[in-house]
């Protein structure tokens, strides 16, 4: 009796450990599946290019969240001459964890020739 008591034990230390070996491929397979930063970054500037009409020029800020992805990307909005006189944007963009723009909003409009009034910072 003890010998099938110890075979039924180590039936079930195998299974246990097989599946936490699935659970572990599928965790791994997942983090395969989130895009890289740059991949974020290219998809988001198309994405933004895409719904706004306007080119991204830049982006100036980048950060992973607990739901995304947040970006701030500079934008050419109306070219003027001389084109320091061209009028830019700043846009927040929202992404999932998977990069898609889920939002986006102006949340500034400057002249490219001029210094920033906020000293650069937030």
């Amino acid at each position: 009796m003890s010998n099938a008591n110890n075979t039924s034990q180590s039936q079930g230390s195998r299974k246990s450990h097989d599946s936490q070996e699935s659970h572990n491929t599928t965790e791994h397979a997942a983090d395969d599946r989130r895009p890289r930063p740059m991949e974020v970054l290219r998809q988001a500037r198309a994405q933004l290019a895409e719904l706004t009409g306007l080119a991204p020029e830049s982006v100036s800020s980048f950060e992973q969240t607990e739901d995304g992805w947040l970006l701030e990307v500079e934008v050419l909005e109306l070219v003027r001459v001389p084109d320091t006189m061209s009028l830019m944007a700043s846009y927040q963009v929202e992404l999932d964890p998977e990069g898609q723009i889920s939002g986006y909003r102006r949340v500034r409009r400057y002249e490219r020739g001029r210094a920033d009034p906020r000293g650069g910072g937030r």
